[in-house]
């Protein structure tokens, strides 16, 4: 039992210290100001952490929810679509509602299963390829104050790989606090407590095109089938079509509060599922709602943490977000380059997403997907008339 809470607890600090400025980044990224970016984190930490607490004690399994980094990560290069934040916030809703519909309509999951993974991989690649240039940039122009940063994150590497990212984070949040009492405007922070803000959502073809079907194709993709996986490695079999359902409807929920994808917890679901949560595997469910609980705490400190953000040093934790994100974009260009075959597919895949490009008001990630599985469909037409 100790075990599992404490697991849990582990499991929602290195969620929310991983990840969080990437969140933040992405909500602003497609227009979100100050407060309505923290009112979206503390939305996502809310419904994630009910959702947790849902599945998990129903099924007596350690499913663990979370937001989708990922998703994050593409809004961060996506931009702000035409009409602004209400336009992105209705993009969320759908995706809030094409989770739901995979859930009711099986044929839509195996739609994205049919997409390459090279293509899918590549796609994801060429989207942080921007983000992940930011902490080189900065170490360059702020070096004292990026450089003890990204020397944490190069002794977690090598010391204990897991919590690099969430541990050069919380650095660079200590480097904030240093600098805002420094300035004298600790004081102006908001204390803890949920701060939302309310938007009423703008459906445009342009926000559901460009915003919504790439950032649900990556969440399903890069979280939900691979965070299916990861408890499939540890002998659990997710409650699929109820996933997605609960997921969907915190994410639609959400949407308006600024929240913009919630699906299955990926990488920080082996932390509930391991051993490390209990030698017994029917009792590790503990650890998933203990996360989830400690995910509606973290919610509260929402609005101190983006205010610290954007008060603190210009840069500074938008590449702690780059660091956070390295892994991904090795694994993610190592998925999308492995194979020979279809390799020029992902490489125009990969160069499309990492243009920045956007077209008739849809950002680049649809139109590298659309590049990628053009450029694959006439390569494999060309291998089988050779």
């Amino acid at each position: 039992m100790r075990r599992a809470v404490v697991a849990g607890i582990v499991t929602a600090l290195v969620g929310y210290t991983s990840a969080f400025a990437v969140v933040l980044a992405g909500l602003q990224g497609v227009g979100a100001s100050s407060a309505q970016a923290a009112s979206g984190l503390a939305a996502l930490c809310v419904l994630m952490g009910f959702s947790s607490i849902l599945i998990s004690v129903r099924h007596r399994m350690p499913v663990t929810v979370a937001w989708s980094t990922p998703g994050a990560a593409l809004l961060a290069t996506t931009g702000a679509p035409a009409g602004g934040w209400p336009v992105a916030v209705g993009a969320f809703v759908v995706v809030g509602a094409l989770l739901l519909l995979t859930a009711a309509i099986p044929w839509l999951g195996r739609l994205v299963a049919a997409i390459p993974t090279s293509i899918a991989q590549a796609m994801l690649a060429g989207v942080l390829v921007p983000l992940c240039l930011v902490p080189v940039r900065a170490v360059v122009e702020s070096p004292a104050i990026v450089g003890p940063v990204l020397l944490v994150w190069v002794a977690m590497l090598a010391w204990r790989p897991r919590w690099a990212s969430a541990v050069a984070i919380a650095a660079a949040l200590a480097v904030a606090v240093g600098f805002v009492v420094y300035q004298g405007t600790a004081g102006a922070l908001p204390l803890p407590g949920f701060a939302f803000q309310l938007t009423v959502p703008v459906f445009t073809w342009a926000g559901a095109v460009g915003v919504a079907v790439p950032l649900w194709l990556v969440t399903m993709a890069s979280q939900n089938v691979a965070g299916a996986a990861v408890l499939g490695s540890f002998g659990y079999r997710v409650p699929w079509r109820e996933s997605l359902t609960v997921t969907g409807a915190a994410t639609v929920l959400g949407a308006p509060l600024g929240g913009h994808a919630i699906n299955l917890a990926a990488i920080s679901a082996a932390l509930s599922a391991s051993p490390d949560a209990g030698h017994d595997p029917s009792g590790r469910w503990r650890a998933a709602t203990t996360g989830g609980v400690a995910a509606i705490v973290l919610g509260g400190i929402s609005a101190t943490v983006t205010a610290l953000v954007v008060t603190g040093p210009a840069g500074l934790l938008a590449a702690a977000a780059g660091l956070a994100l390295m892994g991904t974009l090795g694994s993610s260009a190592a998925g999308a380059l492995s194979q020979a075959e279809g390799r020029e597919a992902a490489v125009v895949t990969f160069l499309v997403a990492a243009s920045g490009i956007s077209v008739a008001g849809i950002g680049a990630a649809f139109w590298a997907l659309l590049a990628g599985l053009l450029v694959r469909w006439v390569t494999v037409r060309r291998v089988r008339l050779a």
